[in-house]
């Protein structure tokens, strides 16, 4: 099943709400470090509500360890990026990819992004809004690979 990886995640709220996400849809989250927060914080735990012993929660100190573990795992990278060179929509899933999403002030960092299979953006309509928020993304992307890939029952 695919997985949701946040590198360097900013804001608690976010990460809960993405939490509480991967844990209705049994998804793995990732959390790689630096964080801009602590685990235990309150405003994170509130997002999460009281899913938080249903989320596969992984975290990482740094992406050097992220990229080790990743590499005993195996699967693509799909870079999600207002950058990305193709929407979402366009990419053909696959059961062993990882969905990766960086900070909320700055994105995946280039060496993530060099790193990717591929690179997507969510399109929008509206030129002078930047970006979507973090979860809204990471949701958006991940039921998209599971409509794909058969996992909406």
């Amino acid at each position: 099943m695919p997985r949701i990886v946040l590198i360097q995640p900013l804001i608690p709220p976010n990460t809960g709400n993405i939490a509480r996400t991967c844990a209705a849809t049994n998804t793995e989250l990732h959390l790689v470090g630096p964080l801009g927060f602590e685990i235990s914080d309150r405003t994170l735990k509130r997002a999460g509500l009281d899913y938080w012993p249903y989320v596969n929660l992984h975290c990482h100190e740094s992406l050097q360890a992220f990229q080790a573990f990743h590499q005993q795992q195996g699967g693509r990278w799909i870079g999600f990026s207002t950058s990305g060179s193709s929407s979402y929509l366009q990419v053909k899933y696959a059961i062993d990819d990882w969905l990766l999403f960086g900070s909320e002030t700055t994105g995946l960092p280039a060496e993530v992004l060099s790193a990717c299979a591929a690179t997507v953006h969510i399109p929008m309509s509206q030129p002078q809004v930047r970006s979507l928020n973090l979860s809204v993304s990471a949701t958006a992307g991940l039921f998209e690979a599971r409509r794909q890939l058969g996992l909406m029952q």
